[in-house]
Formats: C-alpha cells, sequence, structure tokens
C-alpha cells in the first residue's frame, strides 16, 4: 500500500465520521402532510426563512452539501488508486 492510499483512507474516514455528525446535529424537518405533496407549504417569507443561512442550522445543511461532495470525489479518487 503506498503512503498516499493510507492517507487518503485515514481522511475519508475523518471525513466521513464528520458527516454523520452534522446531519444529526441539523434538526429535523416536518413532514407537512398533504399540503407539502401538492406545493402548498408556509407561502409566507419569514424573517427566518430570508436569513437563514447565517444561523447554525444553515451552516450545517452547507457543510453537509460540501461534505457530501468532497467525499463523493475522494472515494472515486480512492477506487482509481
Amino acid at each position: 500500500m503506498s503512503t498516499l492510499f493510507v492517507i487518503l483512507c485515514i481522511v475519508f474516514l475523518l471525513g466521513s465520521f464528520a458527516l454523520v455528525a452534522a446531519i444529526l446535529l441539523q434538526k429535523k424537518r416536518a413532514a407537512g402532510g398533504i399540503g407539502s405533496i401538492a406545493g402548498m407549504g408556509n407561502a409566507a417569507d419569514t424573517y427566518w426563512d430570508k436569513n437563514k443561512s447565517r444561523t447554525m442550522e444553515g451552516s450545517l445543511e452547507r457543510l453537509t452539501k460540501i461534505g457530501g461532495v468532497v467525499l463523493g470525489v475522494l472515494a472515486i479518487l480512492l477506487c482509481l488508486i
């Protein structure tokens, strides 16, 4: 095994644990019932919705998206090595 492969495996493992932690720290979203299926959810834009990206919840969502993409690319890279 090459040193690069071992380092990438360790980074992949630590990243996957961090991604799981970020997912578990997020709040659960309400299903919304039949209104969410028809697209009739909460139509009003509230102050909370407009500034959500600045909160911890918004940061966790962004971290989850970025972490998922990075882990996907890293998984493909590990398969090629």
